[in-house]
């Protein structure tokens, strides 16, 4: 198997629900139907069982099956990212083997969810371990607001472990991204989850994006992607005004179970949210409606 590079992971990489039936089991089906659903739009590659996919509440066994769903329905056409959470460096690497199996191209990985930051050192050997067992390629997911990776360690994981190919900037600080980017590491690419500022990130220099706005208009994402890289920046910042409402929409708690609102207002199954996440208030959905509608997404 070749081994996938930087230079795989760029452009619109959408991060997927993970759709639930009414059992809290995985809808194997639903989830056939996203992955191909975003194939017709133009990503350039997929994200499953990250927050987005509540990667958090997936067993092994469940993170296996949808990245094994999503290898198989993707047959090589984009690279395939699998994200684990988890709170130990043995648990890391107990599910990266076992989604190694699976086909995937990389894993995302955040710090440990739960305990607070660990050191510079030992946040570098916790991602060289993870290399070394998996062998596979690591985009860092740098999202943990108690445990957020300094910009600087995140430049010297990259540099230092050649399978770090990459970091996906998120947590929703701008700043964090512009000090990653002014650095600009040479052994992997920097990608941007701050979804209301996704056209600056690109201006800034991030290769790419793995956020949930993408998940939910990919056809806009992509669309924004290709008139920044043809520097058509008017169509790009008119796209951004339209993101810009979806974003405010779907942010806040429960998140996940607001993007699939947002997917079934438009005719898509994200499947049910698992317990106990709190299903979307009439509210809630109707803001989501408004929003859909000023993106141009939705008839008035």
């Amino acid at each position: 198997m070749t081994l996938a590079t930087k230079a795989d992971f760029k452009g619109v990489i959408p991060p997927l629900v993970t759709p639930f039936d009414a059992d809290e089991n995985i809808d194997v089906e639903a989830l056939r139907a996203e992955i191909r659903f975003h194939l017709t739009t133009g990503v350039h590659g997929l994200c499953v069982t990250g927050s987005t996919g509540d990667g958090q509440m997936l067993s092994l066994e469940q993170s296996v099956t949808v990245a094994r769903v999503a290898v198989e329905e993707v047959a090589g056409a984009v690279p395939v990212i699998a994200g684990i959470i988890r709170d130990s460096t043995a648990e890391v690497i107990r599910y990266g083997q076992a989604l190694k199996e699976t086909g995937v191209a990389a894993l995302q990985v955040t710090p440990v969810h739960y305990l607070f930051q660990p050191d510079e050192q030992t946040t570098v050997e916790y991602y060289r371990r993870i290399t070394e067992a998996t062998g596979l390629p690591v985009v860092i997911y740098n999202v943990i607001p108690y445990a957020l990776i300094p910009a600087t360690t995140v430049y010297r994981v990259i540099q230092e472990i050649d399978l770090v190919v990459g970091v996906k900037q998120s947590g929703g600080n701008i700043h964090q991204l512009a000090d990653l980017l002014k650095a600009a590491p040479t052994e992997g690419v920097v990608l941007t989850a701050v979804d209301d500022l996704l056209y600056p990130a690109y201006l800034l220099g991030a290769q790419g994006a793995i956020s949930a706005t993408l998940t939910v208009v990919p056809e806009l994402c992509v669309a924004q992607w290709n008139a920044v890289q043809a520097g058509d920046h008017k169509t790009a910042l008119d796209i951004h005004n339209k993101l810009l409402p979806v974003w405010r929409a779907i942010d806040g708690p429960n998140m996940t179970v607001r993007i699939k609102a947002a997917l079934e207002l438009q005719g898509r199954n994200g499947g049910l949210g698992a317990h106990p996440l709190t299903p979307v208030s009439d509210a809630e959905r109707d803001a989501i409606r408004a929003a859909l509608v000023e993106s141009g997404v939705l008839p008035v």
